[in-house]
């Protein structure tokens, strides 16, 4: 065939392809060309940029391209030249077989704007195939004395070519017994005959060998040949007859194998083996020897392979019946295929997308379908549809083509995917169906901030906490996907104490953790109030803010602190008055303590540790205040010692511990005398100690004096003070109370609690505090203690003194030094100010 086609004319090939392929078909908007068989791959077919009304740039650009429905891709665009091309080897024969006018249907798509263009290609024969015979050798029986004249059907020979490369014409090789004739048929096929012409003689020659040929119309002429064998025999005078020269049947293509057919007969009028006829297909097609089989004895048709309308619809045999003398004769057989609704719809999804979306408008294209069915009449009319409870329809486009579109918004919270189910159904009976499956998954758009789980938050953290300790953990929550629903968490920008709230707490963006930056104090303050951003990572970005109250709880950290007795500053030990004639129940001192910490952690007790005199006084649980327990005895010690503990309620408990000393006198001439006393037992020495005595009463008397006139000085000058520090601290009253339990009940005490002398002994070097005589539960007055004067209490007990008139030795045991007037009140004062302060 190759060397054929390189001996055509190339300008005339050229010239032809160009003439046949402006040929079209007009209306239905269908394209037509040709195209001769056996072009090489590449070969010019049409242009159909310019049929199409495009530039062949534009191929490419708007997607087109051939939609080719399951069948081989044949033809191919050429997007430089916008031509279409062949894609491989065409061979007619393989696509139309005996069909004259062979015609390839496809579909070209343009995809941008969906459109559908039906072209027609119709595949021009060429004479690439030479007549040849199903026999390889034909054996022809004759008896000897048949007439001149008679005629032997010899096989016909088959050319797949068509018009004037179809056979044409046979030849039979010379010789003197035999000519050829070609009897036309009724479908226009040319049937060879053996026509005996001279008189046979077994006895001279039993069998004559011939050569039939077969030749087309090409050019060159291709010709394919058969050997024939003439065997003559005996005489057999009958020949076979059918009872008709042209058997038909229409058979459904669903029969079964082994299903018969028909039966075809033949008589014979000779007898013996003579009359005895055999049935046989002539020059039957390979395609219909699969599918019938002939009973050479009964002469029935079988069924023996699968009818398939779709594929040959009628089938032509030719029926020979032969009798035993080698006589034969032949009839038609014609089988036509009837439809029946075996194949189902076939639904071809030319094109689709996978993902759209949820803000796509009603009416976006989803896919382009194409529904196909191989049936004919009804049983190949089909009908698409899709589930009604779904957010698409179908309409139909160009032929069997249908676009499935969106039929309303989309919302990817509600529905993240979607498989839809297409069906095909035709109107056969029973109707046939097919689905098809699409998977259509929505796209984000970030149409969603994200929401946090509560309105408002509220966290706790105990003081002294590590620095970096993990607070709390905030949760917000986006229904949108991907980058849409990635948060990120901050904290808006806010100044607590002077300082930036990031330097207290952070909040890791990614899990919503906050972190305390700093260790916390309660006693500084007590809460924070923050507001946590939660915004998502889309395009623009949406956010939340929610309030996070954030509470510090107090902890035990703060050891009570002891307010009075205060310790004093110049190494000395203060000292209480308790009278010899103080009943029980007697108020002696009060201990004054307070603690930094709230609530049970600031709650105290106060307790006796230890006691010189142990049961002679005890101390108020909760008041902290020291009275005697029983009455005072004779046989009491002057000097009682006391160790008071102060102990808060926080889990460790925290305590402190104050000592106290008390002098027991009825006043200040007894304590003096009860000073002397402790000394007395070496009196007995006093005569050799006279005139010690002498220089020792006179020097303490300057002494005295002198401090007389130094505490007056220092006392105006107090005086002064207190008076400027009254009018600078006037407004104490209004200072607010303090968070600390204990501090109301110290202010009370402040004001209510009080002493107005202080004497300090030099063998000692301890204060002797001496309260006027108070045998209530109540402690003097703010009020007297305004009303009484210090240094008139010093001139009285100066005076007191000098009327004592003391001998030589008790004046040198009762001589004391007068100090710190006022000591007491100053140090209080200046302790609740400072605490007040705090």
């Amino acid at each position: 065939m190759e060397k054929r086609l390189k001996r055509l004319d190339r300008s005339e090939l050229v010239l032809l392809c160009i003439f046949l392929g402006t040929l079209r078909e007009s209306g239905a908007g269908q394209i037509r060309y040709s195209v001769p068989e056996e072009t090489a791959k590449g070969s010019f077919v049409g242009n159909i940029s310019k049929d199409l009304g495009l530039e062949p740039r534009e191929l490419a650009e708007r997607g087109v391209r051939i939609v080719s429905g399951g069948k081989t891709q044949l033809f191919a665009l050429n997007p430089r030249g916008g031509s279409l091309v062949t894609a491989g080897r065409i061979d007619r024969e393989e696509l139309c077989e005996t069909v004259t006018s062979c015609v390839f249907h496809m579909e070209i798509l343009v995809e941008d704007t969906l459109k559908i263009y039906g072209v027609e290609v119709e595949i021009m024969d060429i004479n690439d195939n030479a007549p040849s015979f199903r026999e390889e050798e034909v054996e022809i029986k004759v008896s000897e004395h048949a007439t001149l004249g008679s005629r032997f059907p010899l096989p016909s020979a088959r050319d797949p070519d068509v018009g004037v490369n179809a056979l044409q014409s046979y030849q039979l090789s010379p010789n003197s017994y035999f000519s050829l004739q070609v009897r036309g048929g009724t479908d226009g096929a040319k049937d060879p005959e053996l026509v005996l012409k001279g008189g046979l003689d077994r006895e001279k020659e039993a069998t004559h060998f011939l050569l039939l040929t077969a030749l087309d119309g090409g050019d060159p002429i291709r010709k394919g040949t058969v050997p024939i064998r003439v065997l003559v025999l005996d005489i057999n005078d009958h020949t076979p007859k059918f009872t008709q020269s042209v058997y038909q049947a229409n058979v459904p293509e669903n029969l079964s194998s082994g299903t018969r057919v028909l039966v075809v007969n033949a008589t014979d009028p000779d007898e013996g083996t003579n009359g005895e006829v055999m049935y046989s297909f002539r020059n039957m097609e390979s395609k219909a020897s699969e599918i019938f089989h002939l009973d050479s004895r009964t002469g029935e048709v079988l069924i023996w392979g699968s009818l398939d309308y779709e594929k040959y619809r009628f089938y032509e045999m030719e029926i020979q019946g032969q009798d035993g003398g080698g006589l034969l004769t032949t009839a038609k057989l014609l089988i036509t295929v009837v439809d029946v609704n075996d194949n189902a719809p076939e639904i071809t999804i030319t094109s689709s997308t996978n993902s759209l979306q949820e803000n796509s408008p009603p009416g976006t294209v989803i896919a382009l379908l194409n529904v196909q069915d191989r049936d004919s009449g009804e049983n190949g009319q089909v009908s698409c549809f899709i589930p009604k409870n779904l957010p698409f329809k179908l309409e139909k486009t160009y032929g069997n083509y249908y676009k499935l579109i969106t039929n309303r918004a989309l919302d990817r919270e509600q529905v993240q995917s979607y498989n839809i189910t297409l069906t095909a159904t035709d109107q056969g009976s029973p109707p046939l169906s097919t689905e098809a499956h699409i998977s259509l998954d929505v796209a984000d758009n970030n149409d969603n901030p994200p929401a946090f789980i509560h309105s408002s938050y509220s966290a706790y953290i105990p003081e002294n906490n590590p620095r970096g300790a993990s607070i709390f953990s905030v949760t917000a929550l986006d229904p949108d996907s991907k980058e849409n629903a990635r948060v990120v968490y901050s904290l808006a920008e806010d100044i607590i104490h002077g300082s930036p709230l990031s330097s207290y707490v952070s909040i890791n963006s990614d899990t919503g953790i906050l972190y305390a930056l700093q260790s916390f104090d309660y006693e500084q303050f007590r809460d924070l109030q923050l507001w946590v951003t939660a915004q998502d990572s889309g395009d623009p970005p949406l956010s939340t803010n929610v309030s996070l109250s954030l509470f510090v709880l107090d902890q035990n950290d703060n050891v009570p602190e002891i307010l009075y007795p205060a310790l004093p500053t110049d190494g000395s030990t203060g000292v209480e008055l308790a009278p010899r004639s103080a009943e029980p129940g007697y108020l002696v001192t009060k201990v004054v303590a307070v603690d930094r910490d709230s609530g049970q952690n600031a709650w105290l007790s106060y307790r006796l540790l230890k006691a010189s005199e142990p049961g002679l006084f005890a101390v108020g649980l909760h008041t902290g205040e020291v009275r005697t327990a029983r009455a005072l005895l004779d046989r009491d010690a002057l000097k009682q010692s006391l160790v008071v503990a102060v102990q808060d309620h926080g889990q460790p408990p925290l305590s402190a511990t104050v000592t106290l000393t008390v002098a027991v006198a009825d006043s200040i001439p007894d304590v003096l005398a009860d000073l002397g006393s402790l000394e007395s037992p070496a009196e007995h020495d006093g005569s050799g100690l006279t005139l010690y005595l002498v220089v020792a009463v006179a020097a303490v008397s300057c002494v005295f004096l002198a401090f007389v006139i130094v505490l007056l000085a220092l006392r105006m000058r107090r005086w002064h003070k207190s008076r400027l520090l009254q009018a600078a601290g006037g407004g104490l009253a209004g200072v607010g109370a303090s968070h600390f339990v204990g501090v109301d009940g110290v202010r009370a005490f402040l004001q209510t609690y009080s002493h107005e002398v202080s004497l300090t002994a030099d063998s000692r070097k301890s204060h002797v505090i001496f309260p006027q005589p108070n045998y209530a539960d109540t402690l003097i007055s703010h009020d007297s203690y305004e009303k009484s004067e210090p240094l008139l209490v010093v001139e009285d007990m100066a005076t007191s003194i000098g009327k004592c008139e003391p001998t030589n030795k008790q004046v040198m045991k009762r001589s004391v030094k007068m100090q710190h007037i006022g000591v007491l009140n100053k140090k209080i004062k200046t302790k609740y100010l400072h605490i007040s302060s705090h």
